[in-house]
């Protein structure tokens, strides 16, 4: 968890806004330590998480999440965390090992054209689920995490049935359970054609649904080593169809942690 960028968003594991949307996006720059925080923050927060990992193993979350103070094996087995492991399970879903673990999530593997229902399904099911802490109190309002969804593009699923699956998540998550979603995707080049089917499409697509939108580049400067990149912020309030302007801080990805600077502020980048 990154406290100068809670305060960037105004929000703390004790006071966030509930049924938003965020959604993160990176081209040219790597977005992944936006996920590590998230992950680190509801679970702070005591929240329920759904964590879709389809590009990295549950141990490198873990590996972390142990550099940011919180445990991923001690959540998931308390029950907190539902961690989907999309490299692992891909193997029987491929190989059509029906009584596989986690196999019917990821059908689409074996038939992309079929949609994302079973992966739907797995969500919901997780997140009704709320259970109880240690104390015997309920888990705060449900969170789904999704690292990549851009990733299903290569898999030949299509940009329409990925928004489609990210409508029901949000209206299940955050709309009738008043939970939170975020979802991180991958742009391509800005030169890059835009298809019918590209991750760009993808992108502009789920920014019309999300609340709130994290998107960060490399700096257009070019090669900074004290400077990884910059992040662009824009809001849209509940009930507006229009974003705030947006802001642009810059930033640096410590071990531990990271720094944020408003453009224009720190002396590494004139």
């Amino acid at each position: 968890m990154f406290p100068e960028l809670n305060n960037i968003l105004n929000s703390t594991p004790d006071s966030f806004k509930s049924s938003d949307f965020i959604l993160v996006s990176d081209r040219q720059a790597d977005a992944s330590f936006l996920i590590h925080h998230y992950l680190s923050f509801y679970l702070r927060a005591g929240c329920k998480v759904c964590f879709l990992g389809l590009v990295q193993s549950f141990s490198h979350y873990s590996a972390v999440g142990q550099r940011l103070g919180v445990s991923l094996a001690q959540a998931r087995e308390k029950g907190q965390l539902v961690f989907l492991e999309g490299l692992k399970d891909s193997i029987g879903a491929i190989l059509q090992e029906e009584s596989s673990q986690g196999t019917q999530h990821l059908s689409y593997l074996r038939s992309p054209g079929a949609g994302l229902k079973g992966l739907f399904k797995f969500v919901e099911s997780s997140v009704g689920q709320n259970g109880n802490r240690d104390d015997g109190e309920s888990w705060g309002p449900p969170v789904l995490l999704i690292d990549d969804l851009s990733v299903l593009l290569s898999l030949g699923v299509t940009v329409g049935a990925i928004l489609d699956f990210t409508l029901y998540c949000q209206a299940t998550v955050c709309t009738e359970l008043q939970g939170n979603m975020v979802i991180l995707v991958r742009c391509e080049e800005e030169d890059v054609d835009d298809d019918e089917e590209g991750a760009n499409l993808l992108q502009r697509g789920l920014v019309h649904q999300c609340n709130l939108a994290l998107h960060v580049e490399g700096l257009p400067t070019g090669y900074c080593r004290d400077i990884h990149g910059q992040m662009q912020v824009w809001w849209r309030q509940s009930g507006e169809t229009m974003y705030n302007p947006r802001k642009i801080f810059h930033f640096k990805v410590h071990d531990k942690g990271a720094s944020f600077f408003a453009r224009g502020t720190s002396s590494a980048v004139l």
